[in-house]
This record gives C-alpha cells, structure tokens and sequence, in this order.
C-alpha cells in the first residue's frame, strides 16, 4: 500500500548523519533576565562575589567574565581598578576588545540586616567599579546587586522596572535562559558556598584525631620519601588511593550533597587519609594519581580527592593544595569548569606557589582544550608500562628460556673454536719462520722497509658456517717441502733489495 502522506524522493538520512542543529542564541532584554541568568553564565549562584561580565559587538554578545570575593571597604579603590583592567586586557589578549560591561554585586544580608541595607552599603562599591571601567573607554552598561532572592539596579531609577524594594527573582527553571541551559545540558551547581564547604575541612570532635593521624603519618613517611625508598613510598600511596576510590565507586553518590560527603566521609579512615594526604605531596606520585582523569570510576575519583581536601585540618591546611588541585584536575577534565574553577582557586588559597595548580588555574580559566594534557598524561602512562615490560623481559631472559645446560654446552663449543684459532694460528706461524730463502724468495737479512715482514703470519681466516660444505683444500706436498697433513705456508713476493739494484 502506497503512503500518499510521505514526502517524495529519497529517504531522510540517519539521525546521527544529520549536522549538528545551530547554536541556540538567547536574548536578554531587561535587567530581570540579566539578573535571572547570572547562575546560568557562571555556573553556580555567586555568594560575596563582585562579576564583571564583558559584551561585544553590536549585539552586545557576552564574552569573558571575571569573579572576585568584595573585598574590604578599604580596598575598594586598588580592587577596582585592577578588576577592570584585568578584564578588558583578557579581552584584549583574545583578540576583542570589550564594547560593553555588566556589573553584579552579589552579597546576602548579616544578621539583622536588610536587603535594601546591603544594597545601599554595596552603592559606593558599584561606582567606584563604574568609574575604573569608564576611565578604561568601556562603559558599564548596567550594574545590579542580588540579595536575599531580590535584586537592584544601581543603573536604573525608574520606580516602574526597578522599585525602590527591589524586584524578586524569578523562580528556578521558569525562565528562557533556565530552558535554554537545559538544552545545553548546563547545570548550576549550588550556591558558591556550598561548593567551598564540600572542600573545606568540617569542624567536629573528629578534628582532633585527624590530626593525631596525619602527624603519625608524616612522622613515617617522610623519611622515606627523602631517603632510597621514595618509590616504594610512591607505590604504597598509589595502591592506597586504588583501594579507597574503588570502595567509593562500589557506593554511589547520593543526590544530596552534604548527606553523600557525610557517607564517603564514614567510608574513610583517619589513618587511611592521613597516609594518603601526606603521600600525594610527593610530585611524582600526585602526577601519577592525575592519570586517573577517565574512564567509569573518575567520579569515585573526584569524591576521594573532595574527601582528602575535607582531612587537611589545620595545621595541615597546606596540604590539601595537592588534593582540591586534583579535584580540580579532574572536574576539568570531565567538563564540569565550575567547579574546577572553584577547586583551583581553593588550591591557591591554601598555598598561593602551588605550580601545578596554577598552571591548571591559568589554562581552565583561558578556555583551553584538557585533551592536551589527558594525551600527555596518557603518553607517560603507557612509557612507563613498556620501561616496566622491558625490565621484566629482562629479568626473566630471552623468549623460550635458556637452560644452564645449554648455556654451558655454549660456553664449551666457544672454548674448542678458540682452541682451534689458537693451534691453526701457531703451526702457520712457526712454518712460515722456518722456511729458507729459497722458499719465501727473500734476503733472511733485514733490509729497508721490509724487515721481518716474511716472518710475520698473516691472521687465519675464520670459517664461515658453510665451511662443511665445501671440499678442504689439500695441504702440505712436495712443491713446498712441508709435512703431510700441515697448512702450507704462503709464499712471499719476490724483493729485491738495494745491493741487487746496484
């Protein structure tokens, strides 16, 4: 039967043969939208944070973005200025110069504070960043302060779109930049805060044993890692962090953040973690633990390094600087930028010359592909699996085996050939010194340049491997006078010396 309903001509190709469909744009148009997105853009919902948000173009397109915690009062002036010219220079070294500035505050009210309170205390804040954009020739288009779920505009006084009480936000998921970042599969992680508590230590009566536990395992550790047993130091803090995140993987996460941290807490062991802590400040073993980037377990992986950065109580708090630059490692490397730029920034705030982290730092925050590190990292992994392969070939010996027997049978047959060399290279010798002027055609008499040169022997030729093939040339005889059954001795060119000549 005949579908009159179908389109003519030849069928539509497979879906995943079809292009990709084309960026979805979203426009926003009043400072409610600017304020719903701002946790869409960022990823998370900016707790105490100053963002600059760069626009481009005529259609004043976002581009490069920059978030700070608000300083003190007193810091305003230098904050500021170094704020805006940290963002337009960024902009500049990419090629586009902003055309445009967006300006949030965000900060929720203390304790017995309003949010109009905050807002008015934040003004003197919002200017002084207005003029340091302005002296710059980028103008800040519009500034806006978030509060307690209400935000103001420090741009606008009309009381119709920007009351004098503030405007509420709009409810999570109902607005067109919350549809098109579901779309996009973008996820707002939380509040600011709620990611720096799941990579802070927690204060508790555990404290105390941690800390008992990470002084056990530095008294023990270290000595090691600074005399010859490093790599087996290395190797024990690897297997460790092996068994721990395989026991995270066999117990999924929850959906709850803080009930999930609270489980994979309760998982570990005070010793477990303070071996491991102290273990992973060796360079050379946190660059191995970074090849687990990939692969089923990497969130097990990530929930572990959470877990060490939440056992560095002080006066440890250095230490987590290798453990949050880990889970920033890995959140990049898994596409979450968020937190990994939350993860990074934590890792330079516990040791600001933390190299690893802030190479990390730099290339997440400049947009780079981690593909390029997962390859290096994956090259150095597989080098070090043929150097091992290598050395156990070596150790085990050649393909097959070789027995003592044989290797002595060889050792034996190596001997009777040397032997053999050895008489052959004595008869020629002692027949060719014996032969008479006759024979060799020379003077015994030393003359000129040829003096001893017929009592030399030339070096015996040694038999190629196909020598019992051939037929064995016949040796002694009447023409040369020497004894049955010996090597002839080579005859010498005829010379005749300088007496002869004259």
């Amino acid at each position: 039967m005949t579908d009159h309903d179908a389109p003519s001509g030849p069928p539509h190709p497979p879906a995943s043969d079809w292009p990709p469909p084309a960026p979805t744009h979203v426009t926003l148009r009043s400072p409610a939208e600017l304020a719903d997105a701002l946790p869409y853009l960022l990823g998370f919902h900016p707790n105490d944070s100053i963002v600059l948000m760069a626009l481009h173009g005529e259609g004043r397109r976002f581009g490069g973005r920059l978030r700070l915690g608000i300083p003190a009062p007193d810091d305003w002036p230098d904050v500021s200025d170094q704020l805006a010219e940290t963002l337009v220079t960024g902009c500049l070294k990419r090629g586009a110069r902003p055309d445009g500035i967006v300006l949030y505050l965000c900060q929720d009210p203390g304790d017995g504070e309003t949010s109009a309170a905050v807002t008015a205390r934040l003004r003197p804040l919002a200017q002084r960043l207005r003029i340091a954009c302005g002296a710059l020739d980028v103008p800040v288009v519009e500034a806006l302060c978030l509060s307690d779920g209400r935000f103001w505009s420090y741009c606008c006084s009309d009381p119709r779109c920007c009351p004098p009480e503030g405007t509420p936000l709009a409810l999570p998921g109902t607005t067109v930049m919350a549809a098109a970042a579901a779309y996009a599969g973008i996820r707002v992680r939380g509040t600011l805060r709620e990611m720096e508590a799941r990579l802070s230590p927690r204060p508790g009566p555990w404290a105390d044993g941690q800390r008992r536990a990470l002084d056990a395992a530095t008294a023990r550790l270290v000595p090691r890692f600074l005399g010859g047993d490093r790599e087996t130091a290395r190797q024990e803090t690897l297997d460790l962090a092996e068994r721990l995140f395989e026991r995270l993987h066999e117990t999924p996460a929850g959906a709850d953040t803080g009930e999930s941290d609270a489980r994979d807490d309760a998982l570990l062991t005070a010793e477990e973690t303070a071996a491991l802590v102290i273990g992973l400040q060796d360079r050379v073993a946190r660059d191995r633990a970074a090849e687990w980037m990939e692969g089923p377990r990497t969130q097990a992986v990530l929930r572990l390094w959470r877990a060490l950065a939440r056992r560095c109580v002080p006066p440890y708090t250095e230490h987590a600087a290798a453990p949050l630059t880990l889970a920033g490692w890995v959140a990049w490397s898994t596409g979450e930028q968020a937190e990994a730029r939350v993860a990074l920034g934590r890792a330079l705030t516990a040791d600001p010359d933390y190299l690893f982290a802030q190479l990390l730092h730099h290339a997440c925050n400049e947009g780079l592909d981690p593909e390029v590190l997962r390859d290096c990292l994956r090259q150095e992994r597989a080098d070090r699996a043929v150097c091992r392969a290598a050395r156990a070939a070596a150790d085990e010996g050649p393909p097959g085996g070789v027995t003592d027997e044989v290797r002595d049978e060889a050792t034996d047959e190596g001997e009777t050939r040397e032997e053999e060399t050895d008489e052959t290279t004595d008869e020629t010798t002692d027949e060719t010194a014996c032969a008479t002027p006759d024979e060799t055609g020379a003077d015994p008499r030393p003359t000129g340049s040829s003096a001893g040169r017929a009592t030399v022997p030339r070096a015996p030729r040694r038999k190629p491997a196909t020598d019992a093939a051939r037929p064995k040339r016949a040796t002694g005889g009447a023409a040369t006078g020497a004894p049955a059954g010996k090597p002839r001795a080579r005859r010498q060119p005829t010379r005749r010396t300088t007496r002869d000549r004259r």
